[in-house]
């Protein structure tokens, strides 16, 4: 793991955005189309105004959520939403978006589906990644149900019902989390660091974070 830290969040959003697009930009110097995973929640969203009017081939870049709450895009809960708003306007209104929800009562009944979809995108060439207060990383959440499976499991894609979780989760593995070419995680404020320090002691079961950190940067403001 490497640690990056910055004077203030603002600051941190410019220079990961800035990071990001150079990396979508090598990669698509070499491969005919990058994948780009990132993630929901509010802490990105200054990430994505920014790097959504970078200057690159945003028809060649593929993104996708790392998870998603099992709600349609006209929820306010929608991660799809968050990414309709803010990332996927501007330039990057040409990306190629691969959505991690189907219309269906219950995320099972899209699983094998929406992983076939996915499976062209792998490995991940960058992925963006949040981290909870309780140490969860995308939705794999300490004490969800299928908790032992999206750790160390083969799938691509697993469905999550957590405590405290209102809906269904559908999230990447940490199969396919760890795979990415590149990943960066990015956290704000005190409790989040005191978070991150205590997860790197702990076991994923305790600590699903504590899976991926290994090859992370992660980059860290005060607020």
């Amino acid at each position: 793991m490497k640690l990056v830290e910055y004077p203030d969040a603002e600051m941190m959003m410019m220079d990961l955005a800035d990071t990001l697009a150079g990396e979508l930009k090598n990669s698509l110097l070499v491969h005919d189309h990058a994948s780009f995973a990132v993630p929901g929640g509010t802490t990105p969203g200054p990430i994505f105004d920014s790097l959504c009017g970078v200057d690159l081939d945003w028809s060649r870049v593929h993104v996708m959520l790392t998870d998603e709450r099992w709600v349609p895009a006209t929820s306010q809960r929608s991660n799809t939403r968050l990414l309709q708003e803010r990332l996927l306007v501007n330039r990057a209104a040409d990306a190629v978006y691969i959505p991690l929800y189907a219309e269906a009562d219950t995320p099972e009944e899209k699983l094998p589906a929406l992983a076939k979809a996915l499976m062209p995108e792998l490995p991940i060439s960058v992925m963006l990644l949040g981290m909870g207060a309780d140490m969860h990383t995308a939705s794999i959440f300490p004490g969800a149900d299928r908790l032992d499976h999206a750790l160390h499991g083969d799938d691509l894609l697993v469905a999550m019902r957590a405590p405290g979780a209102p809906e269904p989760r559908i999230t990447l593995s940490a199969k396919v989390l760890k795979s990415a070419m590149s990943r960066h995680l990015v956290i704000v404020g005190a409790e989040k660091r005191a978070a991150l320090e205590k997860a790197r002691q702990l076991p994923p079961e305790e600590a699903p974070v504590a899976a991926v950190l290994n090859g992370t940067t992660v980059h860290w403001a005060e607020g």
